[in-house]
């Protein structure tokens, strides 16, 4: 597993600057860690670590109006440790790694990328030092539908998602340990 410190998790989390992208994680404060994802979906807290975010509404009026902007939550997603469970499904560590480098394509879609043999060895690395911040133990939800979500290629076109925001599509991965909860959220 890649060594992680704040350098690493800075230059690996740059991959997201050219997207509209979050990228952030916060400490884990509840036993229902879509309490924690709600907390960093509202904007209300800096990372766990005091390390690098990417938040392109950081700051803008979309946001200050609007706290959790551009998500919208549903309420019931919050209300019960298992009402996530039908806009979140567990994958792989390793789908994880390949849905953190597709994240980070102008499209979500590897296959759309004309440079993506030359990239991938870089960008592969970069999501493994994001996913190093998760021990083994961890478990990795994205919101692109149940069906298939276990043998899902991310590497290939994703084409169903649960939608989290007011935006177009948003395509999202969310990290769990004992200790914090990370995500990362692509919106086209």
């Amino acid at each position: 597993m890649a060594e992680i410190d704040e350098r690493s998790w800075s230059d690996a989390i740059d991959m997201y600057e050219r997207r509209a992208t979050i990228a952030k994680v916060t400490s884990r404060e509840h036993e229902n860690w879509v309490l924690d994802l709600s907390t960093l979906m509202r904007g209300d807290t800096r990372d766990a670590r005091g390390w690098r975010t990417v938040d392109m509404w950081e700051g803008e009026l979309e946001r200050l109006d609007e706290p959790s902007y551009p998500f919208v939550m549903p309420p019931e997603v919050v209300a019960t440790a298992d009402a996530w469970k039908p806009y979140l499904h567990e994958i792989s560590r390793s789908q994880a790694l390949r849905f953190l480098v597709a994240l980070s394509t102008p499209w979500i879609d590897v296959t759309k990328e004309p440079d993506f043999e030359e990239r991938r060895e870089s960008l592969e690395a970069k999501a493994r030092v994001v996913l190093s911040r998760f021990p083994e133990s961890s478990h990795f939800y994205a919101n692109t539908g149940r069906r298939g979500s276990d043998t899902r290629d991310y590497y290939q076109r994703v084409s169903g998602w649960n939608s989290f925001s007011v935006r177009t599509f948003d395509f999202g991965l969310v990290l769990v340990s004992e200790t914090e909860v990370g995500m990362v959220w692509s919106f086209r």
